[in-house]
């Protein structure tokens, strides 16, 4: 997927559900690789904060992201909105703490973002993607999340709050181009019983009955519900009359408290600042949960982007070249072949395989008693898994010798020795002319490297 920001600016403004506060919101055109960045326009020096996961802070019943002494409150409803439109490049400005919960989903920043326009920008979004499922549980929460291959982001949410009145419920979005219609119009909620510890917490101070549920899974006492609405500072004519939502307000999906723990995956798992290429099936999923997650995946996304060049080796699968193919189109022989087969091989790279054996004729010097295979042939080797893919374009190859002419920025970073296999993956730097060959290499064993250098060879009619 390309990176992508919006076309103009846009504002919204409205109270903060925990703070009780007033804000303005504008969001504004970014450059690419700029990410979705905070600025907090109230406080002097405009501090920023970057929209990634090593930023939260608080996750009581919202995302909080913060840097220094600086924090945003209540970030995942317009991160959600953002991913599920595309948008990956945008500065948003706020005049205070918390962002506006509006109607308690995401659906009037998805309007706004809409409004605004989406502009596709030229480079690539970086991307997660996996080869095997893995399952990961939050021990603190109980959250659990299997996380499978997928070509594009997927998710479904599982919740269970044990209530008669929600009961067991899960939701789905197969497609990012479905969250506006499917997700971004549903509302956060609570339970009424909550409301009493949340608001002696210092919380939802701005909360009322336009901008969240309410469930109501048992009738309060008589004279409950009027000391608790003077508390919340709402009005005096919430009425239970039965077991429900609070005010019988009509719900948008049957399903909507799970459709929203699918909305807040989202907009936590926007945190990572990846094109997740998952499926993630979520049980019980929480802003604090969600954000160990996003976390979880930046650091695989981190190991994964060391380990993206190193190219796969299968035993068991057919080699481009073999031992015999390599014969007719290098000139080498014992004991100065130094590759045994190719298993990749395109216009612009080739991987080469060695199998270091004990029987290797340099080991009887080098060292005695303690074997390592000499960095210099490691170079050889590199030049001559590069000459297969010069050759490759040449007619009758056993005409030409190949000669080095330079060898730049040479590293060994990690001693080779008997029983290892090691791959030499070698890139063009720039294309072939008048048999010069610029190549970049790289060495490696397993998943560590070893060697690197920059090779110039020209290749000579005998």
């Amino acid at each position: 997927m390309k990176q992508s920001t919006i076309k103009q600016s846009v504002e919204l403004q409205g109270i903060g559900l925990h703070t009780g506060k007033h804000s303005t919101l504008s969001l504004h055109p970014a450059n690419e690789n700029h990410g979705i960045v905070f600025r907090r326009t109230d406080l002097e020096d405009q501090p920023l904060i970057k929209a990634e996961a090593t930023n939260v802070v608080n996750t009581q019943r919202c995302t909080v992201l913060g840097k220094k002494e600086v924090t945003l409150s209540t970030v995942e409803h317009l991160l959600a909105a953002l991913k599920g439109t595309g948008v990956t490049n945008v500065l948003v400005d706020i005049d205070g703490e918390e962002l506006p919960i509006l109607d308690g989903s995401s659906l009037p920043f998805v309007e706004k973002i809409l409004e605004a326009g989406i502009l596709e920008q030229e480079k690539e979004q970086n991307f997660l993607e996996i080869d095997a499922p893995y399952y990961w549980k939050d021990e603190e929460s109980g959250a659990e999340f299997t996380i499978l291959p997928s070509e594009k982001f997927e998710i479904t949410t599982l919740i269970d709050f044990e209530s008669s009145v929600i009961g067991k419920q899960y939701a789905s979005l197969d497609n990012l181009s479905d969250f506006a219609a499917e997700i971004a119009p549903n509302r956060t909620f609570a339970f009424l019983h909550e409301l009493e510890a949340l608001a002696d917490a210092g919380l939802i101070k701005g909360g009322e009955l336009t901008n969240a549920l309410v469930y109501v899974d048992s009738i309060p006492e008589n004279g409950k519900l009027a000391i608790l609405a003077e508390k919340l500072n709402i009005s005096a004519d919430v009425k239970v009359q039965k077991e429900g939502i609070l005010n019988t307000t009509e719900l948008r999906f049957q399903n909507e408290a799970a459709r929203h723990k699918l909305l807040d995956v989202v907009g936590d798992l926007a945190l990572t600042g990846l094109d997740l290429r998952v499926k993630i099936i979520a049980s019980k999923p929480g802003h604090t949960a969600n954000t160990r997650l996003a976390k979880e995946l930046l650091s695989k996304y981190k190991k994964e982007r060391k380990l993206r060049g190193i190219p796969k080796y299968d035993p068991n699968k057919t080699p481009i070249n073999d031992i015999h193919e390599i014969s007719k189109k290098l000139q080498h022989r014992y004991p100065f072949l130094l590759i045994d087969k190719i298993i990749e091989l395109s216009e612009k790279h080739v991987v080469g395989v060695k199998n270091v054996t004990m029987n290797e004729p340099y080991f009887t010097g080098h060292f005695p008693g303690n074997p390592v295979m000499p960095g210099v042939l490691q170079i050889e080797a590199m030049a001559q898994t590069g000459g297969i893919l010069v050759m490759e374009n040449v007619d009758n190859p056993h005409e030409y010798d190949t000669f080095f002419l330079r060898i730049k920025n040479a590293l060994f970073r990690h001693p080779v020795l008997p029983g290892d296999t090691i791959l030499f993956k070698m890139e063009l730097i720039s294309p072939i002319r008048r048999g010069l060959c610029e190549m970049t290499g790289k060495a490696y064993v397993g998943n560590k490297l070893v060697c690197e250098a920059e090779l110039l060879a020209q290749i000579i009619r005998r």
